[in-house]
């Protein structure tokens, strides 16, 4: 029968690994080809000793070979709590080699925000995005993948990664093909649920091909292996019995036959039954066995390494175990011996900050559940004060203290309390989260109790709403939470509610607790924030005498502090969204700015408020006709967001709105790339968030605008661009975008329906702003020939609306309304009079429409000219279009 043997240079596990050896040469060969090379993955599964930390071996020894750097990292079991292990040992190599001002330089924006995460910069003082930190992960490898080509990464156990190592991993797969990276995974085939399953199905599904599952070793392989490592003279019956004791598992059949070594056992037929009993020696309960047999000094030493599971030093193994160094030193090469333990193999580039590692991870794992419960507990105490000492801080120490038997220990509640400060400024919520559901547990005294509640809130807030309610109502409901920390966690509740769409309870639970404060700065807050929730909610009316309530509260405020600031913006927004007169509402605005710009403490970044009263502030400018403040607005959030390292919803939004600045100008080119990456964003918080259909609303708008309606459709359809709407309000009008996109596409009746449903909503809101809302002048186009005299009467009431708001969009665009139901010289003379008012409106693709649709009522070359002009310089592809049709078949025009 004829042997399979690896290559000589390869290990005894990577026995039958041929294939798997070859598609990572492939992917070498290619990487190696040019710098410009895309990036590659190989994913490589397989149960506990299949060979896949040797294959990752080999894959280091051929890579070297070739010139590659490599970077390597390894998850472990009891470590899968700690953030960013498994991505910070990845990048150990380049982060060491650096001085801090070369890593500032290579890092470049993303250092402040990924510089905390991976331990190379102090945390800042406020919650970091965790979107924002991957992102800037993604980036710092991708930079320093530039200096340090070709780049190999290896990544061991992904099953035990962390779950922020695993979110990094999951995005920086799907960038592969913008570097020039090879990346390795291996894992387990299970081992992992929920997100960080999720987590590692992306990375699969973003390989070149299906991941690979390794299988045990043939009884030929094994045999091969046997007589290798035994003899030529180990004769078929014993090889055989091997295969069948091991069944094939390579880890443990090269542990078995060291094991026949050890114990001088000849590999023959009479000899095989022994076999069974020295494999039970090497795994579970026989390695335990086999571990207490080195006496009581070496299990401790053991115990103690399992404890710490990463930088294991005899000196803190030492200081764990109580023992004296030179009987640590002496139990360590015991281990050593044993093959238990053994010195990091500096070929791995894992080396780390300790003396010893494991083996395996089987014997790691064995070994710590082999120590006593209680004592296992005792000793993560330990450890934890060990950890402490040494300078690592309350994060290092805290997957230690989670650990230990609740106690009624204040000084514990207080290390979990700043772990999970810490973890939340380097962007790890779930940790953080952990960190206080265990402080829970103690449990808090009842002065702080409260407290950790509205901590533990913060940690849950971007992740779990729900949960947030939960906490934070807890909270509210005992004593402890007083002044301006009770008035924030209202607030919070209440943001909370938002996204968790219980808008209404939102309401309630604000105006509840303002009514039961004294008149002062405190309850003006919350009054402003029930009228800013009232404000964005689209439901099917508005609270009896809301507007007046607002305006009367707003005719008080001078502005002097946020509070009033707040209500300006509110009232100038509520007047907006009624059209009363454009110049009011900039003025309301105007008073709520500090010479000209955001107050103090009412920044983009900054916590009181929040992103949605700002946008009604950037959004009363931008459809006021005041551009130059709006944009200078949505672009300062864009800045602020981007430096601060918010890559989650506020950046989406930020996005979004500059995508309606450019829309609103008539930049439709520059709005669609906006809101397409807007809309990529939005897609990673996720689907039917008010964000996501501010972006699919305003993306589908500008296509419509630009004439590419079977793209408009489809963006709508992929998207959910449809019925049922959010329950807060979206610019421009939803409904009114969808109709004129039913419209656009031939389903006429569909999209008139539609236009009466923006209607009624739009009157039992009082929303009777034409540029806002715009379903009337579009509903007027569609019934001009069915309904002639609803069409007409339609085009009036939208010319009183705008004559009342003022502004020369609104105006024009009435007119250009009341031309398109006319015709002869009446039609002409509406055209131009919309001409004159959209030539003095910022909103330039209006403006080229007005011009065309007057060039054809007037058949004026001059005009239609210049408003082809104007259509190309918007990306107005269907205005510039008709307007050569015209120009083409406009014989005898002036």
């Amino acid at each position: 029968m004829t042997e399979v043997r690896p290559t000589a240079a390869a290990s005894a596990s990577l026995w039958e690994r041929d294939e798997e050896v070859a598609a990572v040469t492939r992917a070498l060969d290619s990487l190696c080809a040019d710098r410009s090379s895309s990036g590659g993955l190989l994913v490589f599964r397989g149960e506990a000793g299949l060979g896949k930390t040797a294959l990752l071996a080999e894959t280091r020894r051929l890579a070297e070979a070739r010139g590659c750097t490599v970077w390597s990292a390894r998850g472990g079991e009891t470590l899968r709590s700690v953030p960013f292990n498994v991505v910070r040992q990845l990048l150990q190599p380049a982060l060491v080699s650096m001085l801090p001002e070369e890593a500032r330089e290579y890092l470049g924006d993303w250092y402040d925000i990924a510089g905390p995460a991976l331990g190379i910069a102090d945390p800042g003082d406020r919650q970091a995005d965790p979107q924002g930190v991957c992102d800037g992960l993604v980036a710092a490898v991708r930079r320093l993948s530039r200096r340090d080509w070709p780049l190999v990464l290896l990544i061991d156990d992904a099953h035990w990664a962390d779950q922020e190592t695993l979110h990094w991993l999951a995005a920086f797969a799907e960038r592969l093909a913008e570097m020039s990276v090879l990346v390795v995974v291996t894992r387990r085939p299970d081992d992992v649920s929920g997100t960080s399953a999720r987590h590692l199905d992306t990375v699969a599904a973003a390989a070149a091909g299906p991941a690979t599952t390794l299988s045990a070793l043939t009884p030929d392989a094994t045999a091969g292996l046997t007589r290798a490592t035994l003899g030529a003279h180990a004769d078929a019956a014993f090889c055989r019995e091997v295969w069948a004791v091991t069944a094939g598992n390579p880890y443990e059949t090269v542990e078995l036959l060291a094991k026949v070594q050890d114990s001088e056992l000849e590999p023959v037929e009479a000899r095989a039954g022994e076999l069974r009993e020295l494999n039970r020696s090497a795994r579970g309960g026989g390695l335990v066995a086999r571990l207490e047999e080195l006496g009581i000094d070496a299990t401790r030493f053991a115990w103690a390494a399992a404890i710490l599971g990463t930088g294991i030093s005899i000196d803190l193994v030492a200081k764990l175990a109580t023992l004296k160094p030179g009987e640590a030193r002496r139990c360590a090469e015991l281990l050593r011996t044993a093959r238990i333990l053994t010195a990091p193999d500096p070929a791995t580039g894992r080396s780390g900050d300790g003396d010893l590692e494991f083996v395996h991870p089987l014997i790691a794992t064995a070994v710590y559940n082999s120590i006593p419960d209680a004592l296992r507990t005792a000793m993560h105490g330990i450890a934890a004060r060990i950890v402490t000492d040494e300078g690592h801080g309350a994060a290092a120490a805290a997957r230690h203290l989670i650990e230990v038997h609740p106690d009624d220990d204040e000084e514990l509640v207080g290390q979990l309390r700043e772990a999970a400060r810490e973890h939340l400024a380097v962007g790890a919520p779930d940790a953080a989260r952990r960190c206080l559901e265990r402080a829970l547990k103690e449990p808090p005294r009842p002065d702080s109790h409260p407290h950790v509640l509205y901590e533990l809130a913060e940690a849950t807030f971007l992740t779990a709403p729900a949960r947030t309610i939960g906490h934070l109502r807890t909270a509210l409901g005992m004593p402890g939470l007083d002044g301006d920390q009770r008035v924030d966690a209202v607030f919070r509740l209440s943001q909370a509610l938002l996204h968790n769409d219980q808008l209404e309870e939102a309401v309630r639970t604000v105006e509840a607790e303002a009514a039961r404060l004294q008149p002062g700065p405190a309850r003006m807050r919350l009054q402003a924030v029930h009228f800013m929730w009232e404000g964005i909610h689209a439901g099917e009316a508005t609270s009896p005498g809301r507007s007046q309530r607002l305006a009367d509260l707003a005719s008080t405020c001078t502005g002097r502090d946020n509070s009033e600031r707040a209500l300006l913006i509110l009232r100038g927004f509520d007047a907006l969204m009624h059209g009363e007169n454009a110049e009011e509402v900039v003025e309301l605005c105007d008073r709520a700015l500090v010479n000209g710009r955001l107050a103090p403490g009412l920044g983009w970044t900054d916590t009181e408020w929040g992103i949605e009263l700002l946008l009604m502030l950037a959004n009363a400018y931008a459809f006021t006709d005041r551009l130059d403040r709006a944009e200078s607005l949505y672009n300062e959030a864009l800045r602020a967001y981007e430096t601060a390292g918010w890559s989650g919803g506020h950046l989406a939004l930020a996005h979004a709105y500059v995508g309606l600045g450019h829309r609103r100008r008539g930049r439709l080119t520059d709005a669609e790339a906006s809101l397409r990456e807007s809309l990529r964003l939005a897609e990673r918080v996720g689907r039917g968030l008010p964000l996501y259909w501010s972006a699919t609303c305003n993306l589908v708008d500008t296509l419509l605008a630009r004439g590419r309606v079977e793209e408009a459709w489809e963006v709508a359809e992929r998207h959910g661009f449809a019925p049922p709407y959010p329950s807060t309000i979206v610019l421009p009008d939803p409904r009114s975008v969808r109709g004129r996109l039913l419209l656009a596409v031939g389903r006429t009746k569909d999209g008139i329906n539609e236009l009466e449903a923006a209607e009624k909503a739009a009157a039992a809101r009082g929303h009777h702003n034409p540029v806002l809302v715009p379903w009337a002048a579009d509903l007027a186009r569609a019934l001009r020939t069915e309904d002639p005299d609803r069409a007409a009467r339609l085009a009036v009431d939208v010319r009183r609306r705008a004559e009342r708001f003022g502004t020369d969009t609104a105006i024009g665009e009435a007119l250009r309304c009341a031309a398109a139901l006319e015709t002869g010289q009446r039609a002409v003379r509406l055209a131009a009079q919309a001409v004159t008012y959209l030539e003095a409106s910022p909103c330039q693709y209006e403006h080229a429409a007005a011009r065309i649709e007057y060039g054809i009522a007037a058949r004026s070359m001059t005009d239609l000219d210049r408003g082809l002009d104007l259509a190309l310089s918007c990306g107005a592809d269907g205005l510039a279009a008709r307007a050569r049709a015209e120009l083409e078949t406009g014989a005898g025009l002036r």
